[in-house]
């Protein structure tokens, strides 16, 4: 088999767990999630690993209009499980993680870099 590289595409965990006034994200995100499965399994033959990263909320100039307002931030915290929002650092660590040779056996995969949201329901 050819050792082709790796593609990392980002979703984010809205397109999983069913969250209230995601509509559009989570419409376009899973649409990554699916353009990830069927790249995988196409482009498996020529060696070429594609894996997913689904950030939850993460503190960005994008997300400013929320993580600048004190209560839209500890609404959206509150949504975590481990009762943080991520940083840069959280998703650009996942990706690379993803992308390096030396994790050669993971193809199609979706990890979920989210605090929790997208699987884990706490008692917060």
């Amino acid at each position: 088999m050819n050792t082709g590289g790796s593609i990392v595409r980002v979703s984010s965990a809205a397109a999983r767990p069913g969250l209230p006034n995601h509509e559009a994200i989570a419409a376009a995100r899973a649409g990554v999630i699916g353009l990830t499965l069927s790249a995988a399994a196409s482009y498996v033959g020529y060696g070429i690993r594609v894996n997913c990263v689904a950030p939850g909320l993460v503190k960005t100039p994008l997300t400013q209009r929320i993580t600048g307002n004190g209560t839209a931030l500890r609404a959206s915290i509150a949504m975590h499980p481990l009762q943080r929002i991520g940083e840069p650092a959280d998703v650009v660590s996942a990706i690379c993680w993803s992308a390096d040779p030396r994790n050669g056996w993971i193809t199609g995969q979706i990890l979920g870099v989210d605090g929790g949201l997208g699987s884990v329901r706490s008692r917060h």
